[in-house]
């Protein structure tokens, strides 16, 4: 290979232990067990080389201390490709970590006084956790085993297994794994990477942009065969997805990404001119950040006024009161639609608070589903879907921003995330095609902002009109779904519109600022719930909680009969298979009522088949109705479990003798 060439995946060449079907081991002998405290391990040494794959930077601060000299390997706990976009998100990520550390001036001490080395995987990154120890008189010693340089590892956080081994035989057979692994597969982080490199105009301080100089170019071939049983799990600050539209085409004839200093030019520049685009588009999305430990909320950088006048929450109260009846002109399942809004308001007031439930819950093991972070509104149009959010916005921040569903994209979902704070994301009029093109995986990452401590990242809703005629059920498990079927007649719009800009005129934002306040004096609470132990560990129900905050509110500020509508809500008024089949489970409850003709019940193969003379709508049908009556398609024949349709639907389903004749 050309020396002025650095190659990745190089196809003639076999990286350790892959591309074989032999594991590479050390053979032990046990002596025996012992319970010793983390500094005893590494006291007595003078050097010490690290490979690990997670790491806190308080602890590798400490043990570096006890060292003079320290080299350090950093891998990533996600599974990656290996492209180019990747690798430069991981190591934007890990240079960022490291300054906005507490850690950041004695690391970089030691960078300085040349103590201190530390590398970026680029290649394989090494699931390894190797501590290689030495001493001025010549003694030797090797840590290995499930513990990474952290906190949580070494100070008892979890369970780990850790082995040593003394003496020169095993420190040279790792020492050479160590030394191959640092030569071909890493970066070196520079003190100025640590000082200005970001994913953005200093692209080219990033560990993999300096390993490329004027005379060098950096070839990258992506792995492609990556199991497609592991999901794509690198979105660590939307780099990998930004990064992605920026890079250079793979080399037809290679394979290989061909990086050279005049490509790194170009991605700054390129970089920086889609930085100042989202800057833009960031800039009319409103922060909302809550923090629960000085409980209060800052707006755009502002301390807001937790303590509105008892006259401003009247009004917000009775303003809201006043647009929801309005619904009452509507023409259809009008009081069916106000319920759901009224259900949906609330997940909207309380999504500001989804982020750091769903972040303790999977710090603690504990079922994030209770804590949705999407939204989705679809169904007839002219059923006042883009008055009533921007409605919500404007109670919560006196603003009502959205994204037009028809730019929308999910690396743009995945960037507003990162980048804004509590307000949710509308995206308005969203297309089913883009729907299912760019927010399945939006919707399926259930992990979004656990790796990075993202605790007040916003929801994200989706409006749609009859385009989206059904919503599969992943989704409807993972996000609050109303599906509206009333709308407003053209002959009554005009008036209606008049009268709903009247009202959002009026609107303040002294009600949301009064829940605000009554909130951050719940949640931290719930959020204790979550820690606690136990098979009869009960899931703090944040849904509830937030609808008697709401229904106190409306009842200390509102002097007039209060709707039917405003009510205590739960987590099953969301999510109970009853609610999120309603309105097919009616349709077919009036199908049996004005036509049983269309249906067949077979007992002896407990089947209840229903005919919907259309082989589009089984689909529909199959989407939305419960797991539990195990419904099949076949043409426009949608199949069910007779037993649990009979209790699902209340329905006895037997076909009389006056019923077979009129077939």
């Amino acid at each position: 290979m050309d020396n002025n060439q650095l190659s990745l995946w190089d196809n003639d060449e076999t990286p350790i232990m892959q591309s074989t079907n032999k594991l590479v081991v050390a053979k032990l002998d046990f002596i025996e067990g012992q319970e010793v405290e983390w500094q005893e391990l590494f006291e007595g040494f003078s050097s010490i080389k690290v490979i690990t794959y997670s790491s806190s930077l308080s602890f590798i601060s400490k043990v570096i201390e006890l060292f003079d000299d320290a080299e350090i390997i950093f891998g990533c706990q996600q599974v990656m490709t290996y492209d180019l976009c990747e690798i430069m998100a991981f190591q934007s990520t890990l240079v960022e970590n490291i300054r906005k550390s507490k850690s950041k001036d004695k690391l970089m001490s030691r960078i300085k006084d040349k103590t201190l080395r530390m590398y970026a995987a680029r290649k394989q990154l090494s699931h390894e956790k190797i501590y290689l120890l030495s001493a001025d008189d010549g003694r030797k010693r090797v840590v290995m085993g499930s513990a990474n340089m952290s906190n949580r590892a070494f100070l008892g956080g979890q369970r780990e297994n850790i082995g040593y081994i003394d003496g020169d035989a095993g420190y040279d057979w790792y020492l050479s794994v160590y030394e191959e692994y640092i030569e071909e597969c890493t970066d070196d982080i520079t003190e100025k990477a640590i000082l200005v490199s970001d994913d953005g105009e200093n692209i080219g301080e990033l560990p993999v942009s300096k390993s490329v100089n004027s005379n060098t170019v950096l070839a990258i071939v992506p792995n492609t065969e990556v199991s497609e049983e592991i999901e794509f799990a690198l979105k660590i600050n939307g780099s990998a997805a930004r990064l992605k539209t920026l890079m250079p085409k793979v080399d037809k004839k290679s394979n290989r990404f061909m990086i050279s200093s005049q490509t790194i030019s170009t991605l700054k520049r390129n970089f920086k001119k889609k930085n100042e685009e989202e800057r833009n588009v960031r800039q009319e999305f409103p922060k909302l950040h809550i923090d629960l430990e000085k409980k209060n909320v800052m707006l755009n950088g502002e301390e807001l006024n937790l303590n509105p006048t008892a006259d401003e929450i009247r009004n917000d109260v009775s303003l809201f009161i006043q647009y929801m009846n309005g619904y009452s002109e509507f023409n259809g399942e009008w009081e069916y639609m106000q319920n759901r809004y009224y259900e949906f308001a609330n997940w909207f007031f309380c999504s500001p608070f989804m982020a750091v439930m769903r972040y303790t819950a999977r710090l603690y093991n504990v079922d994030k589903s209770s804590y949705p972070v999407f939204g989705i509104i679809y169904g007839q149009s002219k059923a006042g879907k883009t008055t009533f959010l921007s409605t919500l916005l404007r109670m919560m921040v006196g603003q009502s921003p959205n994204i037009a569903g028809k730019e929308f994209t999910r690396t743009q979902g995945d960037a507003l995330r990162f980048e804004t704070e509590g307000v949710p994301i509308i995206v308005e009029d969203i297309m089913k095609t883009r729907f299912d093109t760019h927010a399945p995986e939006l919707i399926k990452n259930d992990d979004f902002g656990y790796a990075d401590n993202l605790m007040n990242f916003p929801a994200i809703v989706f409006s749609a009109n009859n385009d989206m005629d059904s919503i599969k059920p992943e989704y409807t498990r993972r996000a609050v779904c109303i599906n509206v079927s009333a709308g407003l007649l053209n002959e009554k719009q005009r008036a209606m519109n008049t009268q709903v800009s009247r009202i959002r005129q009026k609107l303040g934002t002294a009600f949301y600022r009064e829940y605000l306040r009554r909130m951050i004096e719940i949640v931290p609470s719930l959020i204790e719930m979550l820690k606690e132990e136990g098979d009869d560990l009960e899931i703090p129900d944040i849904l509830n909680y937030s609808s008697k905050v709401i229904y106190d509110i409306f009842t200390e500020n509102f002097d007039d009969v209060m709707p039917s509508y405003v009510c205590e809500l739960n987590y099953n008024d969301y999510f109970s298979s009853g609610v999120i089949a309603k309105q097919m489970r009616d349709k077919i409850r009036t199908a049996w009522k004005n036509n049983r003709s269309c249906f067949t019940i077979n007992k002896k193969l407990n089947e209840l088949i229903y005919n919907t003379g259309n082989i589009y709508e089984p689909k529909k049908i199959q989407n939305e109705l419960p797991e539990i009556l195990e419904a099949k398609i076949s043409r426009d024949l949608i199949i069910m479990r007779l037993d649990t349709a009979k209790e699902f639907f209340g329905i006895d389903f037997k076909i009389s003798i006056f019923d077979s004749l009129k077939r």
